[in-house]
């Protein structure tokens, strides 16, 4: 992983899991299912699911560890999804 991730992830046109546009000003998150940038109201439906929590959890400690262990969590890509981003 390089910073390539960043512009590559972070500024994609459209919510990977519904398609709906996405601006550059416009809020992204990344799925705890499949790592993808998606709309903030996909993200409400996934946080509805009976085993986000656990999902979250497991992910967030994986990924640390993976990503920590290779690239020193470069510019904190665990943390975008939980944290909402835009385009930069």
């Amino acid at each position: 992983m390089t910073e390539q991730w960043k512009k590559d992830l972070s500024c994609v046109v459209s919510c990977t899991r519904c398609n709906a546009a996405l601006g550059a000003a416009d809020r992204r998150i990344f799925s705890v299912y499949t790592h993808a940038p998606i709309c903030m109201a996909c993200k409400k439906k996934e946080e509805s699911r009976p085993d986000y929590e656990e999902t979250s959890r497991q992910m967030i400690g994986q990924c640390m560890a993976e990503t920590e262990a290779a690239w020193s969590d470069p510019g904190g890509y665990c943390f975008y999804h939980f944290y909402p981003f835009t385009c930069e």
